[in-house]
This record gives C-alpha cells, structure tokens and sequence, in this order.
C-alpha cells in the first residue's frame, strides 16, 4: 500500500471518529450547553468545527506517515499508532461525557488523560518521523485549551 493511500485512510478514520464525536454533541449544543456559565475566554460555537476539523486531517496525516514507516521499524510503529489509537478513542470519548452526558467533571478528568496519551504519542511518533510528530503539536496545543475552558466551565457551574 502507498504512504498516500496510508495517508489518505489515516485522514478518513480520523474525520470519522471526529463526526462520531460532533454528533454526541448535536442535541446538547443547543440544549444544555448554551445554559452553562461559561469563561469570558469561551470560543464563539461556530469556530469549534473548523478546528476540529482541520486538526483530525493533521492527526490523520500524522498518522499515514508513521504507518507509512511500518516495514523500516515494525515494532515503533506498532507501538506509536497503538498509543495513537487510544488518544484518538479517548479524544471522542470526550464529547460524548461532556455533551452526551452532560458531565464537565468526568470530562475533565478524561481529557487530562488525553493531554498525557497525546503528549506520549508526539513522543513516539518523533523517532519514526519528525513531521509527524510536529504535525500532532497544534492539536496537543488545542486540547491544552480545551482543557483549561474544560476546567473553567466546570469550576463555574459547580
């Protein structure tokens, strides 16, 4: 298999699991979310798609690489979009306990988790191929955010 095919089915398994999460989050946007008091930093609703949008495909592309490196070292690899695949399981299954649960506590708790499974996976990722690595950066960037606004929305509506 090509490193662009490995590309391209990386990108599309990343948007699929990021339309997964974004239809857990369709009722309580309008719902739930908008009774929340929220930090005067909070996004304004319609930027979230767009990021997350563009984040999944450098996520995806991310990983085609890696897996692009499978035959030159298998166990790294291995390894590296095993961890990949925890991160991005845990990353839909943030929306699914803040918005599908309605739960900013429990989400919390998780997407620190996240931020560590991200972090490791930039590590591994970086022997196997530097701009693979680099491209996961803007991503632990945001979720560096969404974990403070995560954080804060909790804080404020104990």
């Amino acid at each position: 298999m090509s490193k662009s095919l490995k590309i391209a089915i990386a990108v599309i398994v990343c948007l699929a699991v990021g339309y997964g999460a974004g239809m857990a989050t369709q009722s309580s946007i309008e719902t739930w979310y908008p009774t929340l008091i929220k930090p005067i930093f909070n996004p304004p609703n319609w930027l979230f798609a767009p990021v997350w949008t563009l984040l999944y495909v450098m996520m995806g592309v991310s990983a085609g690489l890696v897996w692009s490196k499978m035959e030159v070292v298998p166990l790294l690899v291995k390894k590296a979009l095993w961890v990949f695949t925890i991160q991005l399981i845990l990353n839909a299954l943030w929306s699914f306990l803040f918005f599908g649960m309605c739960n900013p506590f429990l989400a919390f708790i998780e997407i620190l988790l996240l931020w560590l499974m991200i972090l490791e996976t930039i590590k591994l990722f970086k022997p196997i191929d530097a701009l693979a690595s680099k491209l996961l950066i803007p991503y632990l960037l945001w979720v560096s955010f969404a974990t403070l606004l995560n954080g804060s929305i909790w804080w404020l509506n104990r």
